[in-house]
C-alpha cells in the first residue's frame, strides 16, 4: 500500500474511532496500522481520565471491528484488531498530551542535539508557543519544538 493510501486509510480508520470512542466517553490516544496483506496489525489506544477497563476495550474493538468489516475498509479481509490502553510510561504524540501532563516525568529524544545532547529526561512544564517545555534540573529548563521531537513518553518509576 503506498504511502499516500495508507495515511489516508490511517486517516478514516481514526475519525471512525473518534466517533465510537466519543460516544463510549473515551478518547482515542493514537492508532496505527502496522504489515502488509495477511499480516495486517491495527492498534487502537484509548484513554479516559479514570482509567481504561477491559470492558472500554472490549467495547471499541467490537464497535469499530464491525464498522471496518461491513464497510470493508482494510483491503485484504485480513487483519488483527487490537484495542488497549496506551499504558504508564505512553508515547506523547500532540500538545494536548504535553499539556495534560504538565508536572509528570517525561523522556525525550530529539532528531537534533539541543545542548549537545539528544536524549533528556525531566519533568514535564506543559506546551508554549509551540514549544515543549521540560524541566531538567533546578532552574533549568529546555524547550524543543514538536517536529524537533523524535519520540516522546511518560516516564513512571518503578
Amino acid at each position: 500500500m503506498a504511502g499516500s493510501n495508507r495515511e489516508a486509510l490511517v486517516g478514516k480508520i481514526t475519525e471512525i474511532a473518534n466517533r465510537v470512542a466519543q460516544r463510549e466517553g473515551l478518547e482515542v490516544w493514537s492508532l496505527e496500522l502496522l504489515g502488509a496483506g495477511q499480516s495486517r496489525i491495527l492498534r487502537i489506544f484509548i484513554d479516559k481520565p479514570e482509567g481504561v477497563s477491559l470492558a472500554d476495550c472490549e467495547t471499541v474493538s467490537h464497535q469499530v471491528g464491525a464498522i471496518l468489516d461491513e464497510e470493508n475498509f482494510i483491503p485484504g479481509d485480513s487483519y488483527q484488531l487490537e484495542v488497549s490502553s496506551p499504558g504508564v510510561e505512553r508515547k506523547l504524540y500532540r500538545p494536548e498530551h504535553f499539556t495534560r501532563f504538565a508536572g509528570k516525568k517525561a523522556r525525550l529524544a530529539l532528531r537534533e542535539p539541543v545542548e549537545n545532547q539528544r536524549r533528556w529526561d525531566g519533568v514535564l512544564a506543559g506546551y508554549e508557543d509551540g514549544c515543549v517545555v521540560l524541566e531538567t534540573g533546578v532552574d533549568k529548563a529546555i524547550r524543543v519544538r514538536m517536529e524537533q521531537i523524535e519520540k516522546a513518553n511518560l516516564k513512571f518509576e518503578w
